[in-house]
């Protein structure tokens, strides 16, 4: 036992502090853990021997369900009003073209039926929402908040579907007595176990709301029962038939979006809690896997990755998000971040317990799969981001920023460093909600009253999440937040409540004539056709308007004016026309047809 003890807390420290090496080399953290966990298996230096194949899918779907019950319960309604649509189109239609793909070089290049090429195309067809989760929140890039809401959306939404195809190809398969009536099967239980998903979440999370708030239970030990309760959830669901994944899912949604006694001490408790669950699905995953069967599938594997990174997932999002008024870059973008994570490898486990001759085969596939799409993608998320105009530029903010848990109040402990040159340090009054309450100077902590602040000073003082923009600018340098408006949010600002007949005459610029008696944000709005994001930009004549900043209730509170269109949203891929351009192209395309003559 002792032993066991030993080597198991051996490998999670390891895989921590492999973080280290992550960082500075700029790997994928999630592909070191694999990593770790491959090495300490009986392929690797360590020799570890472990081939339970069961004990695995059970341990990785366990961390699954509290990887999606925190992914839900971190995504705000407002996300979901951004990106619903978008990313329940991928997460069907996208899941189902991606597998139906990939199944064409599964079947060339491993000598499979087309049944088990659509398998092993279920299989690898959901992205991980561990990896993109991970690789959005923590990698240090600021994303564009449409593009970041659909990519976080479907991550945590596509798994039940993936999940779905995969159990029901497998039946399929092995048991050869469900052939018929196979139509009705998959679609009885597609609606059965998405209803009863769906349902049981609803329910799940409204009694885990009530259950943190109303017991009086123990503060410490408030987020174990959350966690506990959602992990109830999940496998009630699944014994009552329904997607145990989608109801977890959506549990974390209504009890990260409700009143919570303690949210945050829940939040930092399901933050330790996730990264040993992704810890602990990556290493069991990868002590799984024997590396001396991979390489005589090395070639094949590497011709399924680049068909599912390259022709598959570039158009199931193209055709998924056709209708959603997106550009090509975030098209493009969207597309590449189609990470495979412990997910597919899960899923490949399906294969062995069920028995299948080559069960193996499936696993060992897409463990490859995996380590390509985490290599690839993974590394190079941030460098695509920046080309293809999806990274906001952060405004300088607070240096530290943490939520308080006060009793019907949503405030936050901010802290500022004063910099030279901006106005705080030129004696700019703060607002008198913005009192500072504490003052660190060179090392010394000063009681903020009677104090003049000076650069250098560490400023901490309390204000409502929505004021923190305006406080952003009066401590930021001029020279910086001069520099990110003009690359991004255009040349100067204009009123989002001023009428575009005013717009137009002031600056000379064509204005349709059913648009006149619209408001500049109303116009924008109307034009984006989509939920605005901060980054989005609409040309009008010669110049372009560009959203700065939303309100609490995601109206456009900000609108930049660029005199010249820039480069940003420029298409940097010939590849994924929007649903404009299509519309464009077919109306060019009828009326080039009639103008042709007879005969």
């Amino acid at each position: 036992m002792n032993v066991a003890v030993l080597v198991l807390a051996g490998l999670v420290t390891v895989s921590i502090f492999s973080s280290l090496l992550s960082y500075r080399i700029g790997a994928p953290l999630l592909l070191v853990f694999l990593g770790v966990g491959l090495l300490a298996g009986e392929g690797g230096i360590g020799g570890i021997r472990f081939d339970d194949a069961g004990a695995a899918y059970m341990v990785g779907s366990v961390a699954l369900a509290v990887v999606l019950f925190d992914s839900g319960f971190h995504t705000p309604f407002r996300t979901v009003r951004m990106a619903a649509l978008p990313s329940l189109s991928l997460a069907t239609v996208g899941v189902l073209l991606t597998a139906s793909l990939v199944a064409v070089p599964a079947c060339m290049l491993l000598g499979l039926s087309w049944i088990e090429g659509l398998l092993l195309g279920s299989i690898v067809a959901s992205t991980d929402a561990a990896a993109v989760f991970f690789l959005l929140r923590v990698g240090g890039i600021q994303i564009r908040d449409r593009v970041r809401s659909i990519l976080e959306m479907e991550s945590g939404s596509n798994d039940p579907m993936a999940i779905f195809l995969t159990l029901v190809l497998i039946r399929f398969l092995v048991d050869r007595s469900s052939h018929a009536g196979f139509g009705g099967y998959i679609a009885w239980h597609l609606l059965s176990e998405f209803g009863i998903g769906a349902i049981a979440g609803l329910v799940g999370g409204a009694i885990i709301v009530q259950a943190v708030n109303r017991l009086g239970i123990e503060r410490g030990l408030l987020p174990v029962a959350g966690l506990s309760l959602a992990l109830m959830v999940y496998a009630a669901t699944a014994l009552a038939g329904g997607s145990g994944f989608l109801a977890v899912y959506v549990a974390g949604l209504v009890a990260g979006n409700s009143r919570l006694v303690a949210p945050d001490t829940m939040r930092r408790f399901q933050d330790g809690a996730i990264w040993l669950a992704q810890i602990a699905m990556f290493l069991t995953l990868g002590l799984l896997a024997s590396p001396d069967e991979f390489p005589p599938l090395i070639l094949p594997s590497l011709g399924v990755a680049f068909v599912l990174i390259f022709v598959a997932r570039p158009f199931a999002v193209w055709v998924g998000l056709l209708p959603f008024h997106m550009s090509r870059n975030e098209t493009a973008f969207v597309s590449w971040v189609g990470l495979r994570g412990a997910v597919g490898i899960l899923l490949g486990i399906l294969p062995i317990i069920s028995g299948m001759e080559n069960g193996r085969l499936f696993f060992n596939v897409t463990f490859l799969v995996v380590l390509v799409s985490l290599a690839l993608q993974g590394w190079t998320i941030g460098p695509v981001a920046r080309w293809l105009g999806q990274v906001v530029p952060r405004r300088i903010g607070p240096v530290e920023r943490m939520e308080l848990e006060i009793p019907g109040a949503a405030h936050e402990l901010v802290a500022y460093r004063i910099v030279p040159n901006s106005l705080v340090a030129q004696g700019h009054r703060l607002p008198r909600w913005a009192n500072p309450s504490l003052v660190v100077r060179e090392g010394r902590s000063l009681l903020a009253s009677g104090v003049t602040l000076k650069p250098g000073d560490m400023v901490w003082l309390f204000a409502k999440p929505e004021r923190l923009p305006h406080l952003d600018r009066l401590f930021a340098s001029p020279a910086q937040a001069a520099e990110a408006d003009r690359q991004f949010f255009g040349d100067f600002p204009i009123d989002p409540r001023a009428r575009m007949d005013e717009l137009g005459i002031m600056y000379g610029l064509p204005v349709p004539e059913d648009s006149r008696e619209l408001t500049v944000a109303q116009w924008l709005e109307l034009s984006l056709g989509a939920k605005p994001g901060i980054g989005d930009r609409m040309p009008l004549g010669e110049v372009e308007l560009i959203v700065r900043a939303l309100t609490p209730e995601d109206t456009i509170s900000e609108i930049g004016l660029a005199a010249e269109p820039t480069s940003v949203d420029k298409p940097r891929l010939p590849l994924f026309l929007s649903g404009r351009e299509v519309k464009a192209w077919l109306r060019a395309w009828r009326a080039k047809l009639r103008g042709r003559p007879i005969g």
